[in-house]
Order: C-alpha cells, then structure tokens, then sequence
C-alpha cells in the first residue's frame, strides 16, 4: 500500500523468542519503507532478507511488530541505505548465541536533541556492523563460573566481584576486570580471546592494568559506546529511552535507594530482546571518554587515549535523567561500585 509518498512492503518472519527463562516460538512481523516501492525478494532461515528496487542512497526504515491489530503497533528496527539492484541485509538470528540477541546493522543517529545535554551533542549519524549482545547484564552465575576457570588458567583479577543473587548482575567489579573476564570467556568457551597486551596479538592479556591491543573480530568483548547505544535504542531514533520519551517503575528500576539489583527479566526488553539497558546497572563500555563531532561514523572505538572510561545505562540509583540511553556518565577503569556491571559482545558468525 501506498502512504503519501512513502511506500511499505511487509512480510511475517517467525522466529525464535529472545526472552528467557523458557524459549518459544512467535510471530515477528517486518515491513520496510523508503523513497521507492522496494519489494521483498526471499527471507533465509538465517534471517537474512533480500530487497529490490530501492533508491541508490535513500534511506530505508525496516519496522516490525508481533501482532498486525493496528498501524500504531509497528516500531522502527534497523535503518539502512539502499543499493541499486539487489539489497541484502540480515535483521534476525533464529538461533544465536545462549542468552544473545543479534543487533543487526545499520544506521543509526547517535546523541540526544531532547534535553540540552552538551555531552551528548552534536547529533550524528553511525554506522554500526552486525554484532551479538548479551540480553542482559552479566549475572553472577555467569560471572562466577568464568571467573573459576579464569584463576586456575593465568588470570589474576583485581576484584572477585560478588552478587545479590546468582540470577542478578555481577557488582563490585573495574573497567580491567571486565575486559579480563570477557578473554577468560572467550578461551574457556575456545574462541581467540579479542584483547592482547603487545600490538603483535600474541599474547592475551590475562592480568595487571593496561589499555589491550584489540582484534575486534574476535570473541567476547566489552561494547563501544556506539554499539551500546545502538542496541539500547532497540532502532528507535530520537527518544529518550528504549521504549520512548518517559518512564516509569514498570519499566525500569531506577532511583531507588536500597542500591540491590533486580532480577534480569525483571522489566520488559527493548525491540532487540534485551534487558535493563535502561536502569538497574551502569554498563562499563569499551571507550575512552571524549567529545563527539558531526561527522559520519563507520564502526567508531572512541578516542585513542584518555583517562577515564565510559559506562552507560542509568542504573538503579540513577534518576530519570540518568537512564536516557544517550546519558554518559564516565569513571576511572579500576574504580568499583555495587551499582556498576556490565554485558558483552560477540562478533557475528560468518
């Protein structure tokens, strides 16, 4: 059907649920609009959709949607731009990873205009590759059984880091402990560790205090600012928080001062399936804190020295303020608190 000048072609995907504890099967609808009457070709068993006749260097918007009982229940998903010919672009996983969802790639417009925040401006435009993430913050059964392995194979921690719950996030743990902790995951599950202590990749880096070498295209790693905020916005652009512009305790655990973590499932997820990127814990990030500028962005790490990383997501503690997914808030890597976690990324597979 035709909209004003914006044209809409739809299709239903069925796909495996990203919510836990138990899986299931539902219905995902997607439709995609644009400068032009693109036609949906074929979707894989892999999630990845096939389109046609787009614009070269328009903009595309693919929504979705669970149930079709209205036009207010669609959602943005993913930005793209479009390509003379044939467009291929992989929005879904119908099996990734344990407890990770699939943040497809695109565009996104990173920053905030809502609120005057000097730190989150200017607006500009991000292009993030495909990556996995996990859906919630690391929780202390997680935590504990890499951390075991980790000391018995070369890995000397800062912290050992404790919890409120094994089914709640890991607290009491710095920026060199995360990034530790995510190459002890990626040896112990037999993937090449994504962090190294020499520029020549040969040595993981295991223990001490350093600012690793990275191969971003190996395992477990911490996310970058961009690619925090991307999956957070779950593809809506513009809005305050992951679900909108305002929020409220059935959304989000926030501004409490009890400073005890919920559960992961405890609120509703974003579009992406995942938990808590608003409220409950800070989330440490790959980047060094620094100013943003206007210029398109492919895959950004953040600045190549500094002094203190960033860490999003507001937090239990935090206000409403805090919990907006461009809020940043920054901290020396070995400082700690019970109120600071964090999820990691895993590249896509081939």
């Amino acid at each position: 059907m035709l909209i004003g000048k914006i044209s809409w072609c739809w299709l239903v995907l069925v796909m495996a649920a990203a919510i836990l504890p138990a899986p299931a099967q539902s219905s995902r609808f997607y439709r995609i609009s644009g400068p032009a009457a693109s036609q949906i070709l074929t979707v894989t068993p892999a999630g990845l959709v096939v389109w046609t006749n787009a614009q070269p260097g328009g903009s595309y918007t693919f929504q979705t949607c669970t149930a079709l009982a209205g036009a207010t229940n669609w959602v943005d998903y993913v930005q793209l731009t479009g390509a003379a010919g044939s467009n291929s672009n992989r929005l879904f996983d119908p099996q990734p990873p344990a407890q990770m969802a699939l943040i497809p790639a695109g565009v996104f417009t990173m920053g905030d205009g809502l609120d005057a925040d000097a730190s989150a401006l200017p607006l500009h435009q991000v292009y993030v590759s495909a990556f996995y993430l996990d859906q919630f913050d690391v929780p202390q059964l997680l935590w504990d059984g890499v951390y075991q392995w980790a000391i018995l194979h070369g890995y000397h921690f800062d912290n050992a880091g404790q919890g409120p719950g094994l089914d709640r996030p890991e607290q009491m743990i710095n920026w060199y402990d995360c990034v530790k902790w995510c190459n002890a995951r990626s040896e112990m599950t037999g993937k090449t560790p994504a962090y190294y202590s020499n520029v020549a990749l040969t040595a993981p880096y295991r223990t001490g205090q350093l600012q690793p070498y990275v191969n971003w295209q190996a395992g477990y790693r911490l996310p970058t600012e961009a690619e925090w905020e991307k999956a957070a916005r779950g593809g809506l652009n513009g809005l305050r928080y992951p679900w909108g512009n305002s929020i409220n305790s059935s959304l989000a655990h926030y501004n409490d001062t009890d400073e005890t973590p919920t559960p992961g499932n405890a609120y509703p997820p974003n579009a992406y399936g995942l938990y808590d990127m608003s409220g409950n814990m800070w989330q440490w990030c790959w980047d060094w804190y620094g100013s943003y500028d206007s210029a398109i962005q492919t895959d950004p790490h953040g600045p190549a020295t500094g002094t203190r990383h960033v860490n999003r997501g507001g937090g239990m503690v935090g206000g409403e303020y805090d919990c907006r997914v461009c809020d940043r808030d920054t901290d020396d890597p070995a400082f700690r608190d019970n109120y600071v976690g964090f999820r990691s990324v895993l590249p896509t597979r081939p």
